[in-house]
């Protein structure tokens, strides 16, 4: 009885033996990086509209724009006003404007660091990057 039992306990308190595993990171791929870079600035480009969207339409409901043109009208005399410059349309125009040219400039980005790192491996060998198996 105690055999059994002692050797059943023996086995429960022991670990496993966790494998690691070293691998160097010596390549990236340039496809699978300009993939990438363009995915993630999709992903900012919406988070920049939605956001641009949400804080304008924040500021208009709480009449900060209405109080900002009143200064704006008393600064310069009444000659212009300050919501013919910052209406909704002209706003989320210039910020898909500016989410193009994120697109852009994100995706060639990735692809320069793709080509910039691929170089580097040649002089440095690459990351070294450590795996475990738990």
């Amino acid at each position: 009885m105690s055999s059994v039992a002692d050797k059943l306990a023996k086995k429960s308190n022991r670990r496993p033996a966790t494998k690691q595993v070293r691998l160097k990171l010596v390549y990236v791929d340039f496809w699978s990086a300009v993939k990438l870079s363009f995915l993630i600035s999709i992903c900012m480009a919406i988070v920049t509209i939605v956001g641009t969207f949400l804080i304008y339409t924040v500021l208009d409901q709480t009449e900060i724009f209405a109080e900002a043109d009143k200064l704006f009208k008393d600064v310069t005399g009444g000659a212009q006003s300050l919501t013919s410059f910052i209406s909704l349309p002209q706003v989320m125009g210039f910020t898909t404007v500016v989410a193009l040219l994120d697109i852009v400039i994100v995706t060639a980005l990735g692809a320069i660091m793709a080509v910039l790192y691929n170089l580097s491996v040649k002089v440095t060998g690459g990351i070294l990057v450590g795996f475990t198996n738990n």
